[in-house]
Order: structure tokens, then sequence, then C-alpha cells
């Protein structure tokens, strides 16, 4: 089982859960339609990853995401994370109305920053993406269709988080194929302060 680390402590989440289309300006550049209700779906423990894959069968898109970890209940750290996806075999599959998972859960499909303990406001939280030195994808609550808040009031609905698992809280704008070779880079702030900064080169 994989690990993600929160400052100097280990956790092992049983799973990774994902809110789609929670970013109004991501849903346009897709050609989605805005839904009824939030789109959740998981990944396991198996899809994470310490190294950045820019094709697992095909090519392979990058979603930057604020990361939430989930202990006692709560939203008890804060990263970003990529959300690998085969874009092509996922729009194959959603023209057909079947799931994603082949497209969304396959292993090496999330890589993760270190996280830090949450001693702030969700709401000065935002993050963002550099690929090779550009700023691709930058977001925050307030962009959000579903506040952090309100993902955890909805998923303790109908699953039960357990310590470790993440929250993958949705991607913003700027979406794109990742090329091998290219430097990533994610950044957390509180408000203007940098919480932590992440690299991988893709391979």
């Amino acid at each position: 089982m994989r690990q993600v680390q929160v400052d100097d402590q280990w956790f092992t989440p049983s799973k990774i859960v994902c809110v789609g289309r929670n970013y109004v300006e991501h849903i346009e550049e897709l050609g989605n339609e805005i839904p009824e209700q939030m789109v959740v779906f998981n990944k396991p423990n198996s899809a994470l990853s310490d190294t950045l894959l820019a094709s697992h069968g095909e090519p392979l898109h990058y979603e930057a995401e604020l990361c939430l970890l989930v202990k006692d209940g709560r939203y008890f750290a804060a990263g970003v994370g990529l959300d690998l996806t085969k874009r092509m075999l996922q729009s194959q599959l959603k023209a057909k109305g079947l799931p994603w998972e082949r497209a969304k859960a396959f292993d090496g499909a999330v890589v993760l920053s270190p996280f830090r303990v949450i001693d702030q406001e969700l709401a000065s939280l935002r993050f963002e993406l550099w690929v090779d030195g550009a700023l691709r994808q930058h977001g925050q609550q307030q962009l959000m269709m579903y506040p952090p808040a309100a993902i955890l009031a909805e998923l303790n609905q109908f699953t039960t988080l357990l310590d470790g698992d993440v929250v993958m809280t949705g991607t913003p704008k700027g979406v794109g194929q990742i090329q091998p070779g290219q430097t990533f880079v994610v950044k957390l702030f509180a408000n203007d302060a940098l919480l932590l900064s992440q690299s991988w080169q893709a391979l």
C-alpha cells in the first residue's frame, strides 16, 4: 500500500475521492454540461505513484487539484496533486454512458505532493501548476462550484472517509497533454505565503 507524507507523519489512503466538474471554466473548455449533482469518482490506493507518466497505453492529460487529507472525519492536511486522465478513452466511455475507471483509476493515475497540516482557513488556500516555467493552472475555493465543506458534507451522506483518505477537489481550466521531459511544479499557498512546492519530470 502506498503512503502519503504529512509533515513528519505518514498516512496510507484507502482511496482517493475525486470531485469532477467543480470549476465552470474547466467544464466549458472540455465542452461538458454543468451537472445537476456533484460528480464523484474514486481512485484506488494502487493508482498512487511518485512517477509522473506521459503515457499509459495512450497520451495522458494532467489536471492539477487542491487535495485534502482526512483524519477523524475532518480535513487535516492540504497538498496539491495531479489527476492523470486517458482523455481519448474517457471520451469514448462517456459517449457510451460507461464508467470512467479505465480512464481515471489505472496504476500511476495520481501523483501527490507532500501535505501540510492545516492551521489556516481553507478559503485562504490556493494552488498553482507550472509546466516548463509557464503558469498553466491556478485554483482556489472561491472558483469552485462546491467548496471543500460542501464536498465533505456530500461525501458523508454515502461513503465513509477513513484516516488518510485524500479528497481531490476538482481542476480549474488549463488542462492539457503531458509531454515526456516536461517539468511540472505545483505550489500551495495560504494567501501569499508559500506552504509547499513539489516538482516532477514527466517520463
